[in-house]
């Protein structure tokens, strides 16, 4: 993100109900990035679940992850690619945690609007259970030199559930 850069509010999405997807449509190119702030939870019984980002309805094998988290007392790793959909948070707490407890997540999308690059985007999370946290962080890869007018999120399993909050900014150079 460039220095001094100022965020713009571009739309916030805070759930009355259920909902599958997420999306964001028509986004201008007149900024320098994209930030969106997720506050999630999923409709998943039993285990956490991931998120899901899509850009352009591109669902071919053109996404790319390597992540990083711990819990506190030992980290790990991994890398996934060819995957047909990105990271859009590593874990989301289920239906079975707590009620009230919502995953923390940022995604930075870098350069969104440039049509001559692969795009990139870095997401940090802090997935809250009933167990306590699990931190991660990942750095993620369109393989797509088209500018992104479109974004989808979903989860892995189930709906995002009611009273998550999405906030997409935009974020041009001062």
């Amino acid at each position: 993100m460039a220095a001094g850069s100022t965020y713009t509010p571009i739309a916030t999405t805070t759930l009355g109900s259920n909902q599958t997807t997420i999306t964001y449509s028509s986004i201008s190119a007149s900024y320098t990035d994209l930030l969106l702030v997720i506050a999630g939870r999923g409709t998943r019984t039993g285990n956490t679940v991931d998120g899901n980002i899509k850009f352009n309805s591109d669902s071919g094998s053109n996404y790319s992850v390597t992540y990083l988290y711990g819990d506190g007392s030992s980290a790990s790793s991994a890398r996934a690619s060819n995957q047909t959909a990105g990271n859009a948070g590593l874990w989301y707490p289920a239906a079975s945690t707590t009620s009230g407890i919502y995953s923390a997540t940022t995604l930075q999308i870098m350069n969104y609007s440039n049509s001559t690059t692969y795009k990139t985007w870095l997401t940090r999370d802090g997935n809250q259970s009933n167990t306590g946290g699990l931190p991660g962080a990942s750095a993620n890869l369109w393989r797509n030199t088209a500018a992104i007018n479109r974004i989808d999120l979903s989860l892995g399993v189930g709906d995002w559930a009611t009273g998550s909050t999405f906030t997409l900014y935009g974020i041009a150079a001062a």
